[in-house]
């Protein structure tokens, strides 16, 4: 049998805290007419700058969801010093992540050496079928200008590869 006591004292908190709240107004935010603004490092979407990326295919290789697909072809570029051989470069074709597929871990953005990757606040992305979830590079572009600037490194903090 449940103490009498412990009940009152449960729904004393309940209804002071309904009293409460009813004062302070509510909390609840009217989500498609008001939208609150995400925190600055947010996980919305991955971005991706195109002329960064060099088709190296380590985000799709680390990738545990094996939802991110590269094309790309090599191309001549001229040399970097005259008289010196024509060098083969990297060109995207083909840059597509399904996002159906993505767990949002953030290892592709982590591993990127040539800072392609970007995490995006955008968060209103969703598609009325799944297959078109499967977002290209034109779409990764795009969300590339919502990406925040880099926030100041601390002082005393060292930069990337300076010591």
């Amino acid at each position: 049998m449940p103490k009498v006591p412990g009940l009152i004292k449960g729904l004393g908190v309940t209804l002071s805290t309904m009293l409460r709240t009813a004062k302070e107004g509510s909390h609840t935010i009217q989500y498609p007419h008001v939208k609150e603004a995400p925190p600055i490092r947010a996980r919305g979407v991955i971005a991706l700058h195109e002329g960064n990326c060099t088709s190296c295919m380590l985000c799709a290789r680390s990738c545990p969801d094996w939802c991110i697909f590269i094309e790309g072809h090599k191309e001549l570029a001229p040399p970097r010093r005259a008289g010196g051989a024509p060098r083969k470069v990297n060109k995207l074709d083909r840059f597509d992540i399904d996002y159906a597929l993505c767990m949002y871990c953030g290892i592709c953005v982590e591993v990127c050496p040539f800072d392609a990757l970007f995490w995006s606040p955008e968060y209103e992305y969703s598609e009325p079928k799944i297959a078109d979830l499967l977002h290209d590079k034109r779409k990764l572009g795009e969300w590339m200008e919502t990406v925040p600037e880099a926030p100041e490194l601390d002082a005393g903090a060292d930069k990337k590869g300076k010591k």
